[in-house]
C-alpha cells in the first residue's frame, strides 16, 4: 500500500521535533543519566510507539497494525543486543557515563540515515527480484547461527577499517576533552577518542542493520511500516541503554533467544512461496521466545559473565 507523502513528512517532522527536544532541552548539558530518568524516557518511547500502533490500526487495519507491532518487537529485541556491544565499546575507551548520551544521540542520527537507505534498497530488491528473499532468509539463518557464539565478541578498534582510515588523515588526542569530538591545538585540528567511539557505534549499527532490516522485511514489505517501526525502536535505544546497562548482563540467554528469532524469520522468508506463516503466529512465536529467554535468564544465573 502506497502511503501519501504527507504522512511521511508528518512523521519525520515529529521525529525531528522529539530529537530537538531531547538534545536541546532535556540533555542540553552533558550529565549522567540515572536509571529513573532512563526508565521514564524508555516508557515514553514505548508509549508513543503503542499510540502510533493504535493509529495504524484505525487507519490501515488490523493486519498492518500487527505487522507494525511485530516489527517493532523484533527491532526492539535486537536493539538489546546492540547494548551488549555499546557497553564493551564504552568500557574499552573508559568513557564517563555523562558523555555517553551525546555519543549515542549522534550515533542514533547516523543509524536513522543508514536505516532509510537499507529499508528502501531492501524493499526495492524484494519487489523487483523476488529470488533475493531467499538470500535474505539464508543470511538471517546464518546470522542466527553465529549469534550462538555471541560471547566471543571482542572490541579491537585498531582492526576497524574506518578508524584505521580516519587516523591516516587526522591525528587523535590520547585523552578525552570533556564531551568534545574535535579540538584545536596549536592551530591544528585533532579528533578525540570520543569521536572514535562514535565511529565504532555507527559501524556497529551498520552491522546490525544488515541483520535487522531483512528480519523485519520477512514480516512486512510495506515501506512505511518498516520505516516507522525501525525509527521507534531506534529512538528508544538510548534510554533503554541507560536503563539496562547495569543489569543487561543478567539477560545472558537473550542472545540465544534472538538467534532463534532470526532463524525463524529466515525460515519464514525461505518458505514464503510454499507456506506463508500468518502474522499472528509469527508475533506469538517471537514474543514467546523473547519473553521466555528473559524469564529463564533471570531464573537461572549464568556461571560466567558474558561481558
Amino acid at each position: 500500500m502506497d502511503t501519501p507523502i504527507i504522512f511521511w513528512i508528518t512523521f519525520n517532522v515529529f521525529v525531528a521535533l522529539m530529537l530537538a527536544l531531547d538534545l536541546g532541552v532535556f540533555h542540553r548539558k552533558s550529565h549522567e543519566v540515572n536509571v529513573k530518568e532512563a526508565l521514564s524516557w524508555t516508557f515514553i518511547w514505548i508509549f508513543l510507539a503503542l499510540i502510533f500502533n493504535v493509529i495504524i490500526y484505525y487507519w490501515r487495519g488490523q493486519q498492518q497494525a500487527l505487522e507494525f507491532f511485530t516489527g517493532y518487537l523484533v527491532e526492539k529485541a535486537l536493539s538489546v543486543d546492540n547494548i551488549f556491544v555499546f557497553i564493551m565499546i564504552f568500557s574499552y575507551f573508559q568513557i564517563p557515563t555523562k558523555y555517553q548520551h551525546k555519543v549515542l544521540f549522534w550515533g542514533i542520527i547516523g543509524a536513522l540515515i543508514m536505516r532509510v537507505f537499507f529499508i528502501f534498497a531492501g524493499v526495492a530488491l524484494l519487489q523487483k527480484f523476488h529470488f533475493t528473499i531467499y538470500i535474505f532468509g539464508a543470511l538471517l539463518i546464518f546470522t542466527g547461527y553465529k549469534m550462538f557464539n555471541h560471547n566471543n565478541t571482542i572490541i579491537d578498534p585498531d582492526k576497524n577499517p574506518l578508524i584505521r582510515f580516519f587516523k591516516r588523515f587526522m591525528p587523535v588526542t590520547p585523552t578525552l576533552h570533556e564531551d568534545k569530538f574535535f579540538i584545536k591545538k596549536d592551530g591544528q585540528r585533532f579528533a578525540t577518542p570520543l569521536f572514535l567511539v562514535l565511529i565504532l557505534i555507527e559501524t556497529t549499527d551498520l552491522i546490525f542493520a544488515v541483520d535487522s532490516i531483512p528480519a523485519i522485511l520477512a514480516i512486512t514489505q510495506d515501506q512505511f511500516i518498516v520505516y516507522t517501526s525501525n525509527v521507534f525502536a531506534i529512538l528508544g535505544l538510548r534510554s533503554l541503554y541507560f536503563a539496562l546497562a547495569g543489569v543487561v548482563h543478567r539477560f545472558w540467554l537473550l542472545s540465544y533467544g534472538l538467534a532463534i528469532v532470526l532463524i525463524f524469520v529466515g525460515l519464514k522468508m525461505i518458505l514464503i512461496d510454499i507456506y506463508k506463516i500468518p502474522i499472528e503466529y509469527s508475533l506469538l512465536f517471537i514474543a514467546t521466545v523473547i519473553t521466555g529467554s528473559v524469564f529463564l535468564s533471570l531464573k537461572f544465573k549464568n556461571k560466567k559473565s558474558i561481558i
